[in-house]
Order: C-alpha cells, then sequence, then structure tokens
C-alpha cells in the first residue's frame, strides 16, 4: 500500500520558521523511487540540521549503494529546529523524509548514523515526532527497527534503551546484508515478529541488539559482566571493514544542497584508516588498517564528481590526508587536469610532518591560497609524546617557515586542553609556540603581515584508545588553564595583536565524555535532558550544562564517576564485548607508554607492533605505490 506525503500539511507551516529550504528536498541528485516498487525501505537520518547533515559521507554513500538496489529505497531525514517542532506538534505532522516527505514511521528501517555523541537527544526528538516509542522494548511490528551507526555507535550502550540495533565500522556491505535479511523475513510473512527479525540480524555477529544481552554490575557501580541473554547470541561483537575502497567509488552523483551547508564542496575519501597511533584518536584506531584508493579510481571519482554536481571545490578526505603514498602524483595530477579552470582543490587533513610546500603549490595551483591549518594537539614537547602525536618544534617552525615564505600570511594551529597527565605549563607553553611561529613568519618574509590563530577544543577520553582508562580533566581546570593562556596572548604587546584565540570551555567536553563513555544507565540522563528541552546539544547557542548537570542527580548519575574517575586495568569498560579489532592489552601497555613518555612509530613504515587489527579482523595494511599515472591526462 503506497505512503501518502505530508507534504500538503507541511507546506503551511514553511513560512513561518527560519531556513523553510531545508526542508523541501528536491536537491540535484536525490532519489525518490515508487513506494511500491520496493520491500525493504530505509530512512537515513543524520540527527542534526540539514546544513550540518547533508554533507556527512556516510549518510550519502549509504543513501546511493541502497537506492541502487532493486526493490529497496531510502529516503534522508534530519534534525528539525526547535521552531517547526513546536508547529508539527501543534498541526499534527509527523517526522518526514525530505525526499518523497513520507512519515519516518512507515519505513522498515530508522538508520541513524552518530558522528558525535552530542546527537542523541535530536534521535530521541525524531522518535518522538514520528510516532515510534522512545524504549525500543515498547515497539510493535509496525514500528522501523532504530539501528546506530557511525563512529559513536562503537559505545552505543548510553543509548541501548532507544535503539533496536547498532553496526560498528565501514556500512556499505552491511546495510546489503541486513536489507536482505529483512527482505527474506517479510517474503516468509514476518514470522516471529519483531524479535525473530533482531535474532537474525544478531546470529551473524554482524549486528549488535542490545536486548539480547544483559548487564550486573558490582555493589561499587562498576560493571561485572556483559553477557548473552539467549542461545545463537554471540559474545562479541565484531566491525565491518572494506578491504578494497576501488570496488565502491562512491558517493558516484553527490547531493548538491538547496540551502547553505557547512560544506559545500564534493569530496573524495582518497584512504581510510590511520596507523600514526595518536593515543587520544578515537577515529584512527576504530577505522584501521589503512585502506588507499588507488590514484586512478581517485581521478575518476573527482572527474564524475565534478560532472555531476557542478561543485567548483575538491575536498580529498581522510584522517590524514597527505600520508596517502601517492600523495604527490594524486596532486600534480590533478592540478594538471583542472588548471585554468574555476575548480579547486583542498587537503583538509593535513599533518605537520606531512606536508610540503611542492603539495601545497600543486592545490593552490588555481590561485586560491586559503590559510593552512596544522594540528600539534599538545602545547609542549612532552605532552606530545604523551599523545604519540611525533611533531617538534622544530618541525612545526620549519613547516610554517617555508609555508609564510611561499606567499601563506594565515597559519591556523588546533591543540587540545585537558589532555591526560597536562600540567598549566603545558598549556601555556601553546602560547610560546604561536609566538615563535609568528616571529619565523616575520623573519622568513620581512613583512609584520602575518597571522596565526590558535584553536583549542577540550579533550574527551574515547572508547577503543588508550586513553579509555584515563581520568577526564574537570571542566573548571580546563577553564582555569584556558583563561590564563588567553591572557599570555593577549598581554604580549610584541606579538599578541597577530594571534588570534578561539576556544571552548570544558563543560560540554565534560557531557561528551558522560555520553562516550557511560553505559546503560546514562540513558536516563539523556531522556531527561531531552524531556527537560534538551535539543542540538552540538550547538552552543541551544546547549546547557546546568540541564545535564541537573538531570543527571535527578536520575541518581554521578557525572564525576563516568567523566574525572580513571579506571582501572581488569575493570570492565561498557563496550569490551564490542570488537574494533584492538588487542585490549596493547591498548593499556600503550596506555601505560603514555604515562611514561614512550612513543610508538606508525606501522605503515615499520615492523607491526601487535595492535591486533589485522590478525583479528583478518585485514592487511593496503597501500600503494601503485605506479599509476592519474588518467586521462589531458587537460579539461
Amino acid at each position: 500500500m503506497s505512503v501518502e506525503s505530508v507534504f500538503h500539511r507541511l507546506e503551511a507551516l514553511l513560512p513561518k520558521v527560519q531556513k523553510p529550504i531545508q526542508y523541501v528536498g528536491g536537491e540535484l541528485n536525490s532519489t525518490v523511487k515508487d513506494w511500491d516498487d520496493a520491500d525493504v525501505r530505509w530512512a537515513l537520518m543524520y540527527p542534526d540540521a540539514y546544513e550540518v547533515g547533508l554533507p556527512n559521507q556516510g549518510v550519502a554513500i549509504l543513501y546511493e549503494i541502497l537506492n541502487e538496489l532493486p526493490r529497496t529505497l531510502a529516503e534522508r531525514t534530519y534534525s528539525v529546529w526547535p521552531d517547526l517542532e513546536k508547529l508539527m506538534r501543534e498541526h499534527d505532522v509527523p517526522q518526514f523524509t525530505v525526499d518523497g516527505h513520507r512519515p519516518v514511521r512507515a519505513f522498515d528501517v530508522l538508520g541513524v548514523s552518530f558522528s558525535t555523541e552530542l546527537g542523541y537527544t535530536n534521535m530521541l526528538t525524531a522518535l518522538d515526532l514520528a510516532g515510534i516509542p522512545l524504549v525500543a522494548a515498547e515497539r510493535g511490528d509496525d514500528d522501523p527497527i532504530v539501528i546506530a551507526g557511525g563512529h559513536a555507535a562503537f559505545n552505543p550502550e548510553p543509548i541501548a534503551d532507544f535503539i533496536d540495533a547498532a553496526v560498528l565500522g565501514d556500512g556499505e556491505q552491511i546495510s546489503i546484508a541486513i536489507s536482505e535479511v529483512i527482505r527474506e523475513w517479510k517474503a516468509e510473512g514476518r514470522p516471529g515478529g519483531r524479535d525473530e527479525l533482531l535474532m537474525r540480524l544478531a546470529e551473524s555477529g554482524g549486528v549488535y541488539v542490545p536486548k539480547f544481552y544483559d548487564v550486573t554490575y558490582h555493589p561499587d557501580g562498576r560493571i561485572a559482566r556483559v553477557a548473552p541473554n539467549r542461545s545463537g547470541v554471540p559474545w562479541r561483537v565484531h566491525k565491518h571493514t572494506v578491504m578494497d575502497l576501488d570496488e565502491w567509488p562512491y558517493p558516484k552523483k553527490p547531493l548538491v544542497p538547496l540551502a547553505e551547508t557547512v560544506h559545500e564542496r564534493f569530496s573524495v575519501e582518497i584512504f581510510r584508516g590511520c596507523t600514526r597511533g595518536c593515543r587520544f584518536c578515537q577515529a584512527g584506531m576504530i577505522t584501521r588498517p589503512v585502506r588507499e584508493r588507488s590514484i586512478t579510481t581517485i581521478g575518476a571519482m573527482v572527474e564524475n564528481g565534478i560532472k555531476e554536481s557542478g561543485f567548483n571545490e575538491v575536498g580529498l578526505l581522510s584522517l590524514s590526508s597527505a600520508d596517502h603514498s601517492e600523495i604527490g602524483e594524486v596532486a600534480k595530477g590533478l592540478a594538471d587536469r583542472y588548471e585554468g579552470t574555476n575548480t579547486s582543490l583542498s587537503l583538509p587533513s593535513t599533518r605537520v610532518d606531512a606536508f610540503n610546500i611542492d603539495l601545497a603549490n600543486e592545490f593552490s595551483r588555481n590561485g586560491r591560497r586559503s590559510g593552512l591549518t596544522f594540528a600539534p594537539e599538545g602545547g609542549s614537547e612532552r605532552m606530545r609524546k604523551v599523545i604519540n602525536k611525533m611533531v617538534t618544534e622544530e618541525d612545526l617552525i620549519r613547516t610554517v617557515t617555508a609555508a609564510y615564505s611561499q606567499g601563506w600570511r594565515q597559519v591556523k594551529l588546533y591543540f587540545m586542553c585537558g589532555l591526560p597527565t597536562e600540567t598549566d605549563e603545558d598549556v601555556l607553553g601553546i602560547a610560546d609556540l604561536a609566538k615563535k611561529v609568528i616571529q619565523a613568519g616575520r623573519e622568513a618574509t620581512g613583512s609584520r603581515d602575518i597571522r596565526c590563530t590558535v584553536s583549542i577544543g577540550g579533550f574527551v577520553p574515547k572508547p577503543h584508545t588508550p586513553f579509555q582508562w584515563a581520568g577526564q580533566t574537570d571542566a573548571e581546570t580546563v577553564d582555569r588553564r584556558l583563561m590564563a593562556l588567553k591572557d599570555s596572548l593577549r598581554n604580549d604587546k610584541q606579538y599578541g595583536r597577530a594571534i588570534g584565540y578561539r576556544y571552548h570551555d570544558g563543560k560540554p567536553s565534560i557531557v561528551e565524555g558522560l555520553l562516550s563513555r557511560g553505559d546503560r544507565r546514562v540513558g536516563a540522563v539523556i531522556r531527561a535532558v531531552w524531556e527537560d528541552g534538551g535539543r542540538f546539544d552540538g550547538w552552543s547557542e541551544h546547549f546547557s550544562y546546568r540541564r545535564w548537570l541537573d538531570c543527571a542527580e535527578q536520575v541518581g548519575v554521578d557525572v564525576d564517576w563516568y567523566t574525572t574517575r580513571e579506571r582501572e586495568e581488569n575493570e570492565v569498560l561498557p563496550w569490551d564485548h564490542l570488537d574494533a579489532g584492538l588487542d585490549r592489552s596493547w591498548l593499556w601497555h600503550d596506555w601505560q607508554d603514555a604515562v611514561n613518555e614512550a612513543e610508538v612509530e606508525d606501522c605503515r613504515w615499520t615492523p607491526c607492533y601487535d595492535c591486533g587489527v589485522c590478525p583479528a579482523m583478518g585485514t592487511e595494511i593496503q597501500i600503494g605505490p601503485t605506479g599509476k599515472k592519474l588518467l586521462p591526462l589531458t587537460v579539461v
């Protein structure tokens, strides 16, 4: 039976809200398939505003892959702003997709991609607007299966009550497999109802279904055990890894937004994974091993993406894009191809020790020289050893001096505050480093027209990293250090005006820390915050630290216990039954190495140091060089 669009009810509300264009759909390369021609239907959600969600690569890739499948349909939905939420409740308009404006509750699956834990309350808003019970145990056979994915799904325990399932790792292949399980179950007449479908998904070991696992606790609150509560369910659920990225050259037809978004460019992921071993970086740990796209596939994706979208900027994405083994050839080939056109190239993620001027010149050949961004992360040499960010002060000064001497005038430096073992002196070292950068630029150019922006975020210990046992620095200490750093920069008459300073206070980091390392008991806090009006917690103008603390107190959750407390080696962590491939003992030894300020090399270029991923996942590091050239060689 066809499902009716709700647009005729929504349209009357749009003149009353800000940015109504974000709700109308119809973007170039969007897809609206016939409802009755599909027997498996996905609603894909990024739990934030359209302007943040539309550029998300994960959702865009799954949207294309699923819509390419026969008899499968995928549409997108995003979080609605509070002004439209209020009107939707008043006029009984349900959560809708932007493609067909179909009610989300009519779909078989609601797949939610979490880049950050601060989107949890937005998911609850969407569920409630859709008419889907918030608690998974209360859902019936007519409700969609709610599946969480993305980096935050590597510890889905805080939202275990609200989701039916979670998927760890790469989504390309598992989304197809899930579709086939649902198709088969529906074709058989839905035997056993919702419970049987979830059991079929769980039995494979590739989908985590929280209801099939019981958690028991020690009297002091620590977890005693997480164990399956029925036969056939695996003790550990493993992440998914796509090994041949060339087989998955998505997105092929990038969505072109109607409203302004945070990134307006065509993005090509040139490799996946990172083995640099930065101890704070969850993304680098959970996406191992390194798998590179070939130079020829990158070239074909760029050419096709520009043709299909009309974007005039191409971003070559990865966790550290300049680490691609053929990045020089990629840069030169693309610069040759698009020289003299209005197409510009960017490398959004660059390490200090992987950067070189030749590379930068290739990417700015069309005359567009935006500022350069580097991330030393720690303000002192000692701190960078702790976090395994093997960048020396000499490396940084040498790199920025070369950049300034080649015509760049603006450099942005990114750091973190609140790192394990950090002292006041480590943070004040950021000011000294920034001043040295300005001085080096002045000496290299003979000009005082040199700028450096220092940007600082609060550190949050994440699951599946060596710092998963670390105590988080409290918000008051972080804020005090940030203020001292601000004073050190502002009060310097020689350099102060040349240095910009941007920072986030320590309060959102504490809430993110509560959610990132929380267990199932934290779900009560999330629900209480949402019921109290919590929305868009990733936006400073909507975030309320006091609300989170008050709600945690109301439901009996000790925020400090989850955040600033250091864990012991043998403590059962909420995510220990979810396998990212990393050997737990290796992570613990790397945590001890951090405390002892010992560095670990990148295993791409050195012998294996036994993190566990390759043997555990049946994978291997895949890097070039291939010796191939970017084709065709003709200039556009």
